[in-house]
Order: C-alpha cells, then sequence, then structure tokens
C-alpha cells in the first residue's frame, strides 16, 4: 500500500511551530484556557508565518493530573473553559470572574479543581433557568449528535462522583458489570449531575470549535496527541472491558509500560491495560477508528504517542512492582492502519518513534509514510552517526529541541556532562552565551519536514520550567505556566526570524 494512501502529510511541507499546552497560558483563573490568550497566541503565530501549534492531549485529567492519564478518549477537559467567554455567552457575570480569580504561578490542579466544581453546576442552573438561550439549539443538537459517547461518559463521571472518586472496578458489582436494570436506574438517580457533564462537555467542544476556526482562519494547523493506552480508570475500559485483558473483576491482567531505558533505570511502570487486539481486530478496529476520528475532530493533525507499540509493546504483570520484569509482544501491525483509513481515509499522523525500537518499528513507520521524531536533545551521547543530529534527519520527520518529557533546553546544558556539550560545540557551533539559539538554529535549518520548540525553549528557561519528567508523579510535572508578561509578540519575534532565515514562513496572508 503506497504512502499516500495511509499518510495525509507531505514530506515537502516546511513549516515550523510551538508546543504549548493550553493549562501553560497566563491568566487570572489559576490555570490557562482556551479563551482570550489562547487567541492572542493565534494571533502571535499568525503575525510571524507559524504554521502550528502543538498541544498535548485535550481529554479529562485523572491520575495525577496527567494528560496522558484521562478519564475518557473523546471528551474535553472542562478545566480549559475559559471564564472569559463564558461570561460573553452570558453563563457568568463580572462579579463572578472576579470570585473565580487564582494566584499566578504554576497550576494549582487542586485548587482548580475545587473552583469549577463549584461554578461549573451553576451554569447548568442558570442555563436551565433561561440564561443564554442562544445555546439552547445548538446544545440540543450536539447532545443528539454526540450521544454515542456522551450519555457513558456523563453517567461515568456522575458516578464517580457519587462513588467518591473511586475506580469504577471498586463500583458495586451491578454497576461495575453494567447491569442493564442498574444503569437505567443510575440514569434516573443521577439526572441532574448527568446534565451538568453533557453542558460541560457541549462548552468545552463550543470553546475548542471557535478556537479551530480561528487557527484555521489564520492558516494555523492545531497538532493533537492521542495516547497509545487508554487509563484503566476510564468509561473507555468500563464501557468495552471486552476490548481489553481484564480479570473478572474487572483490574487489568497485564499492563503497560517500557523496560529500563534513558527516562527510568527501573523502567516507566504506566500500568495502563492492555488492548486484546484479536477483539479489535473482530471489527475492523471500529473502536480505534472513531477515538481516532474524535481526535481529529479537535486537531488538524494528530501526534501519536508510543507509536512502536503497533510493532512491539512491553507487557507486564499487573502485580510487578517496577516494568523491569515484562515481555516483548507483537501489535497489531500494518493491518491496523489499512483497516483504519479503509474507515477514515490517509491519516494526518505524527508518529512518536523514540526510544529504543526494534526492526520492527521503522519497517511500520516506512510502510504507513508517517513521519517519525527527532529530538535534538538525544543527539551528543555518541557519533556523527547519531541519527538525532540534523544532518542526518529525513525530510519525512518532525525535528524538536526538545518535548514535554524532555528538560528545557536550557536546563538540559547546564546538567549534560561535558562531552556531550563540547560534541554539541563541535557540531553546532554552540556559543555557551546562547546556546538555545543554536539549537533552535540547528532544528529550523534541517532538513525536516516540521521543526518545532517548546515555549520554555524560546523564552529561555532553566529546569525550573519543565512540563513533566518521565517516571515520576506529582512534584511539579504538568504545572508550569507562562507569566503575563511572557506572552507577548517578543517571544515568537525570534521564530519569525528563524523562518524568514530557513524557508519554513508559513505565508499567511
Amino acid at each position: 500500500m503506497p504512502h499516500h494512501r495511509i499518510c495525509a502529510l507531505d514530506p515537502s511541507d516546511r513549516s515550523s511551530g510551538l508546543l504549548l499546552h493550553p493549562t501553560s497560558l497566563p491568566t487570572p483563573y489559576g490555570i490557562g484556557d482556551l479563551g482570550p490568550q489562547a487567541r492572542r497566541l493565534v494571533e502571535y503565530l499568525a503575525r510571524t508565518d507559524t504554521g502550528l501549534w502543538q498541544t498535548l492531549p485535550l481529554g479529562p485529567t485523572g491520575f495525577g493530573d496527567s494528560p496522558y492519564q484521562s478519564f475518557s478518549s473523546h471528551a474535553g477537559n472542562v478545566n480549559l473553559l475559559s471564564p472569559d467567554d463564558l461570561a460573553a455567552d452570558g453563563l457568568l457575570d463580572p462579579d463572578d470572574l472576579a470570585a473565580l480569580r487564582l494566584p499566578d504561578g504554576p497550576v494549582d490542579f487542586a485548587a482548580v479543581r475545587a473552583s469549577r466544581a463549584r461554578w461549573i453546576p451553576e451554569l447548568w442552573r442558570r442555563f436551565e433557568r433561561g440564561a443564554a438561550p442562544h445555546l439552547r439549539g445548538p446544545f440540543e443538537h450536539f447532545v443528539a449528535t454526540q450521544q454515542p459517547w456522551l450519555d457513558d461518559f456523563a453517567l461515568f463521571m456522575a458516578l464517580k462522583d457519587h462513588h467518591d472518586g473511586a475506580p469504577w472496578a471498586q463500583w458495586p458489582e451491578p454497576l461495575r458489570d453494567r447491569d442493564p436494570a442498574a444503569v437505567a436506574d443510575a440514569r434516573t438517580v443521577h439526572a441532574e449531575r448527568i446534565a451538568v457533564e453533557r453542558f460541560a462537555q457541549y462548552l468545552f467542544c463550543r470553546q475548542l470549535l471557535a478556537l479551530r476556526r480561528l487557527t484555521k482562519a489564520s492558516g494555523i494547523r492545531l497538532v493533537g496527541d492521542v495516547p497509545f493506552y487508554v487509563a484503566w480508570d476510564s468509561v473507555d475500559v468500563w464501557t468495552r472491558p471486552d476490548l481489553f485483558r481484564l480479570r473478572p473483576d474487572g483490574s487489568p491482567a497485564v499492563v503497560a509500560g517500557v523496560p529500563p531505558d534513558y527516562f527510568s533505570p527501573t523502567g516507566q511502570l504506566w500500568g495502563n491495560p492492555i488492548y486484546d487486539w484479536e477483539a479489535h481486530a473482530a471489527d475492523g478496529y471500529r473502536w480505534w477508528a472513531d477515538r481516532l476520528a474524535a481526535a481529529f475532530a479537535m486537531a488538524d493533525i494528530v501526534r501519536i504517542d508510543h507509536f512502536r507499540a503497533f510493532a512491539d509493546y512491553w507487557e507486564i504483570p499487573a502485580d510487578a512492582p517496577t516494568a523491569e520484569t515484562g515481555r516483548w509482544v507483537d501489535g497489531p501491525g500494518l493491518g491496523f492502519f489499512e483497516a483504519v483509513v479503509d474507515r477514515l481515509g490517509p491519516l494526518p499522523v505524527i508518529a512518536e518513534d523514540l526510544g529504543e525500537l526494534s526492526p520492527a518499528v521503522p519497517r511500520l513507520l516506512d510502510a504507513t509514510g508517517f513521519p517519525g521524531m527527532r529530538v535534538l536533545q538525544f543527539a551528543f551521547d555518541s557519533d556523527d552517526t547519531n541519527p538525532f543530529l540534523p544532518r542526518n534527519y529525513p525530510s519525512r520527520c518532525v525535528a524538536y529541541t526538545g518535548t514535554h518529557d524532555n528538560d528545557t533546553t536550557l536546563g538540559w546544558w547546564r546538567s549534560a556532562p561535558e562531552p556531550e556539550r563540547a560534541f554539541a560545540r563541535r557540531i553546532l557551533g554552540v556559543d555557551d552565551t546562547d546556546p538555545v539559539g543554536a539549537f533552535l538554529d540547528a532544528v529550523w535549518s534541517s532538513p525536516a519536514m516540521f521543526a518545532l520548540a517548546p515555549a520554555q525553549d524560546l523564552l529561555r528557561l532553566g529546569s525550573e520550567a519543565r512540563m513533566n519528567t518521565p517516571g515520576t508523579v506529582g512534584g511539579r510535572n504538568w504545572r508550569w505556566r507562562m507569566t503575563p508578561d511572557q506572552l507577548d509578540e517578543h517571544l515568537l519575534d525570534e521564530v519569525a526570524r528563524l523562518n524568514a532565515a530557513h524557508g519554513r514562513a508559513s505565508h499567511v496572508s
């Protein structure tokens, strides 16, 4: 099957972009959102001829507030709702906005959750009493068209709330096992909470689609992110346990992770349930096709995290204390993508192919035609043949100074072994006064089709601004936010220069 039949991206498309999760935008409400500051960023991207804005997954976060551990593969994270835009719709007033203010600085997820838990139900009550009447028809249309996932998600969240956040496998057996009578009764008992969840999802969809209309009009493509695995405590596993390798009580029989690697000497024990691939194949991977269709409704291009698991994946016994104990198992391979393309058409996908790879992974990548990833920080621990050196990039790849899982480039430079820094000086001509600048130039001037950098690198921030440290939970993970004065046109002045100098301007009119 030729590349163009599977991959919708063109390696000759020479674009650039910014990696920044919406939670990291500066707002007065304790967390970044989809409102005025997001639109301001789009304006700056357009002004600098920057064609891509990459985010992390946008689903509702669960364990550890990680966007890679979501309660649903279809729903949106209502913590990203913009109070300012809700006020513009007539659902909040100026006094509400003042009461919703939270301190600047890193995201305090507990404070944000507590705040949203108070005012999101109030939005529904006001809507029921007649506020924002212009939203009534669109809301009813949303509920009718999104019913296949929305009803189960709203019920799942209502039941989690009723059971004090307990995982679904710890609910009473009739609900755990989705006994039809118990489910029907729960829909009646928790009708008010279910209505709140539906309305919150409608508001998220409304705000995200408004932002997407702006990005499209501005010539900017949103790059989304799909985790390979779903969270065990999710509506996906609760409603379709037959698609996962579970024990009779609903707990995972085996779990996902990776063996010891660059990030962790004992590997990474993620704990996600493993797919029953025979069950998925039996209906032509319909569940996956629906999941990817939902992702493409939120973004123009999708990065699939842990892409290598389609070729082979690390399977760990559920009771193992670390990821060191496990085995490699073959994934579904090219047949998966052939089946999904039959349903959705060619896929605008970036494949995250980092880490120690078996020969099956590059073979699958080549067969699909998807661009893989190159991270410049990985380029200096060997020799001139290192595949992460820009001189060795193919055009069919996406290059980064670093990703959300890396230290910032300045943090890396300050902590890297001296031989690696010496190698970088020799290869890139790094000036010790601005090593980040040399990394940006190297990525932008490379043959890679897309060049991206985290906002932290453009701001020359150190390790204090790192987004995530793989293999750890809590701490500073996912909490970094820009200060209000950092989101201005000067942030992207350098990107405009890089785009012009290296032929990556998107030529937005």
